[in-house]
């Protein structure tokens, strides 16, 4: 908590700067750009022959089969089925440091969906039957340590990542600043513009508290609590830093989602080496959130989260977790507690617009159906193992939740998650069933309260 509260500066920086116009921030970016390129240039007159020669094509083939099965009957059970394709494609260095990247997909249903759409499981790919686009365009330049990147990228931060468990991941139009000063560590900025959803064809000025189908989108899967005369989002001011020194592990992460919520976030973990099958290791987290005033649009639309309006935004959630390896396996016992807010939207409930509804979110307790973000304030523990077969080739996973909240009652997970490599067979090529059952809760958090069964099926090959 000390260390969130230590950095003023950072914070009043990201403050001063965020209306900052997208002109002058693309103007000292290419700055920076022409620096280091005229730097490079000094050092290195390879020119443009690794374009081609050295540049990098790869992707992966996905067919996800897709089963929400309800046991209530005035909700109909909801199946999808997709075949995704997707292909990255990024040039050799030119210029001292300078690459192209792109990303393209394609996902299909081959014409199985269910009719009517209440049938379709439409945040595995949305209710189309095909859906096709760009998910990456950007210009980066990388060297000694230092990275600029703009454009459409995947991110990878714990409250803004790719979200990558269904058959097409999010991608951000953004702007990122990183720096390495050795392996271990590394100093990330990010300014976010727009995104595109998990089922999106295109960037929007959204994120998954809004409508489905705001401003043209086809966001599915999302919260949606917002109405569709909202102002559109303003993006997202990112800083943070990161360290991997093997046994210690450890991040900060400050982030300004801006007219929603400023968040400061801590995560570290120890690992005690043994020299034995048996390495404990015990890790923490804390989040701490607050924003309202003029101009926050869950405040000025009175939006209900949870089925609670509020004046302001504020949240705090802390967590724990104790493990060990174990031979080829793991064990973890996992604790979080949110707390719950007087006058706060959504009682004290955490404001993540890129995972929430998702399941996504690094929270230790969020199970593959939900988790805290989307049951709000209370608390939650789980238990969780894993072992690894056959050379690691086999691994299986089961889980137990328990989330005792505020507004949306006491309930259960129980989770299983087997994944085969079948590289034996083709170099790549992997099978994988991860299934869920939610049991309990109240305020409608499953379907008439009923319990709820997803199972995802998924097969895909990396090439």
């Amino acid at each position: 908590m000390a260390a969130i509260a230590a950095r003023p500066s950072t914070f009043d920086y990201v403050q001063e700067t965020r209306f900052m116009p997208k002109k002058l921030l693309a103007t000292a970016c290419a700055s920076v750009l022409a620096t280091c390129c005229l730097q490079a240039h000094a050092d290195d007159d390879s020119g443009f022959d690794d374009i081609f020669t050295k540049g990098h094509v790869d992707g992966q083939l996905r067919a996800y089969d897709f089963s929400r099965l309800y046991n209530t009957n005035q909700t109909p059970d909801a199946h999808a089925f997709s075949l995704a394709a997707l292909l990255n494609g990024q040039t050799g260095a030119f210029a001292g440091g300078f690459s192209v990247g792109a990303s393209f997909f394609v996902a299909s249903s081959l014409n199985t969906h269910d009719d009517p759409v209440a049938r379709v499981d439409t945040s595995l790919a949305g209710p189309d039957n095909e859906i096709a686009g760009v998910t990456q365009a950007y210009l980066q330049f990388k060297r000694d340590g230092f990275l600029v990147r703009g454009g459409y990228q995947f991110l990878d931060t714990p409250w803004m990542g790719n979200n990558d468990s269904r058959v097409i991941p999010s991608s951000y139009n953004a702007i990122t600043v990183a720096y390495s000063p050795n392996a271990e560590w590394n100093i990330i900025g990010i300014r976010e513009f727009e995104w595109k959803s998990r089922t999106s064809t295109g960037m929007y000025k959204d994120n998954l508290y809004y409508p489905s189908t705001f401003d043209g989108d086809s966001m599915y899967g999302n919260n949606g609590s917002l109405p569709a005369d909202a102002s559109k989002a303003n993006g997202t001011w990112a800083l943070g830093t990161t360290y991997n020194g093997g046994a210690l592990k450890a991040e900060a992460w400050y982030y300004n989602f801006l007219g929603f919520a400023r968040t400061g976030y801590l995560n570290g973990s120890y690992t005690f080496q043994t020299d034995t099958p048996f390495n404990p290791s015990i890790a923490f987290q804390y989040l701490t959130q607050n924003g309202g005033g003029d101009g926050n649009v869950l405040v000025d639309t009175q939006a209900k989260l949870l089925g609670v309006a509020g004046d302001r935004v504020r949240s705090q959630v802390w967590g724990a977790d104790i493990g060990t390896s174990v031979f080829d396996g793991r064990i973890d016992f996992a604790y979080n507690k949110l707390d719950q807010e007087n006058g706060a939207v959504g009682g004290g409930a955490l404001i993540s617009p890129y995972t929430m509804n998702y399941g996504t979110d690094p929270l230790f307790t969020t199970s593959m159906i939900r988790g805290l973000v989307e049951t709000g304030p209370g608390h939650a523990w789980k238990a969780k193992a894993l072992y690894n077969f056959f050379d690691k080739k086999l691994q299986l996973v089961a889980s137990y939740a328990k989330y005792t909240t505020d507004y949306r009652g006491t309930s259960h997970d129980v989770y299983f998650d087997v994944i085969y490599h079948l590289d034996s067979l083709l170099k790549g090529l992997t099978l994988r069933d991860r299934w869920e059952r939610s049991v309990g809760g109240a305020g409608n958090l499953n379907p008439n309260n009923a319990s709820f069964t997803y199972n995802r099926l998924m097969i895909s090959y990396v090439f």
